[in-house]
């Protein structure tokens, strides 16, 4: 180690909540340092905007395939980003697919990743959560002795690791946060119906609202499909309104105003999801937090067990959503 890492040493350490020593070891590429020690101190290296040292780069351990959706939702860079460090601590270099509109489909991803002798895939909000896609295409990967894990998405007819939030305790969260503050006509702008996490919300919301009729908008999970799912929502009187993202709740938020009304004091959104920057929308994001860091670690973990040998599970592994409380929810106007 040389020059400026020499003297911020101290830094990287306190930055990595680890001992000088420690840190010294990782980045003179010593042996005797747990795993995600060493991607602590290299994560610290990285965000004090230092390179890494020769010495600390180890060698690859193999590849492992991460196939996301776009990335205009920043919900898909945050997993793909823990998902990153959690490989890399491990040894893996990640290769990242995306799928885009008019780009690669997810077949074609893993068609390229299976020819680059990828050692696991893991999917996030893939075809597995489309309940018409065909889901043999798994058991093909299966057979070809190509470990992988889903994330957001539970489907029966597929033997893997699974890996998702659970959807129904959010939407009843969100409802039951909306009743709290007085609200009684409560709507749901949710995505396409054909979808595993859509339909664990629905099943959630309906359960919540207790309504013979219940007020439910499917559309696309983008701004502009809440903003047309909650005008229809606002049409039919309702003063609060859960999304199934963060990005629908922001179109929810523009709709209201469009029309005149003050969020959140004549109508209260929810989103999903919490990206980063909800903090600092106008108004700062009610919403509903993914738990992205334990979800991303679970699945790295559930991969490597049929990576290093052992059989690969047929299980689900569900995790708890939190409320995250801001600007944009607020007491039920009078009516």
């Amino acid at each position: 180690m040389t020059g400026a890492l020499t003297a911020r040493l101290a830094d990287i350490a306190a930055q990595a909540d680890v001992s000088e020593a420690t840190a010294s070891r990782v980045l003179n590429g010593k042996p005797g340092v747990a795993a995600a020690t060493r991607q602590r101190v290299l994560a610290a290296v990285d965000v004090l905007g230092y390179e890494r040292p020769a010495r600390a780069r180890q060698r690859s351990a193999g590849l492992v395939g991460l196939v996301i959706p776009e990335l205009t939702n920043p919900i898909f860079p945050a997993f793909a980003q823990v998902i990153e460090q959690s490989l890399s601590g491990y040894g893996f270099t990640p290769v990242l697919g995306t799928r885009m509109l008019g780009g690669a489909t997810e077949d074609e991803l893993v068609g390229q990743l299976v020819e680059r002798d990828v050692s696991g895939i893991i999917f996030l909000s893939g075809l597995h959560a489309d309940l018409t896609a065909d889901p043999t295409r798994y058991a093909r990967l299966a057979e070809r002795g190509v470990p992988f894990v889903l994330i957001n998405g539970y489907n029966e007819s597929i033997s893997a690791p699974f890996v998702s939030p659970d959807d129904q305790a959010a939407a009843a969260m969100a409802v039951d946060h909306l009743r709290q503050l007085g609200h009684r006509r409560i709507g749901l702008a949710v995505g396409p119906e054909r979808f595993v996490p859509t339909r664990r919300k629905v099943a959630g919301f309906i359960r919540a609202v207790g309504e013979e009729r219940p007020y439910i908008q499917h559309t696309l999970f983008t701004v502009e499909g809440g903003h047309a799912a909650a005008g229809a929502l606002i049409e039919e009187g309702c003063t609060g309104i859960v999304c199934g993202s963060d990005l629908m709740a922001l179109g929810a938020v523009r709709a209201a105003r469009q029309r005149g009304l003050a969020v959140p004091h004549e109508v209260s959104v929810v989103g999903y999801d919490d990206s980063e920057l909800n903090a600092f929308t106008d108004p700062p994001l009610t919403t509903v937090r993914q738990p992205v860091r334990a979800m991303a670690n679970a699945a790295v973990h559930a991969l490597l067990e049929p990576m290093g040998g052992s059989p690969m599970a047929d299980t689900e592994f569900v995790f708890q959503p939190e409320l995250v409380v801001r600007g944009s929810t607020a007491h039920a106007p009078d009516r």
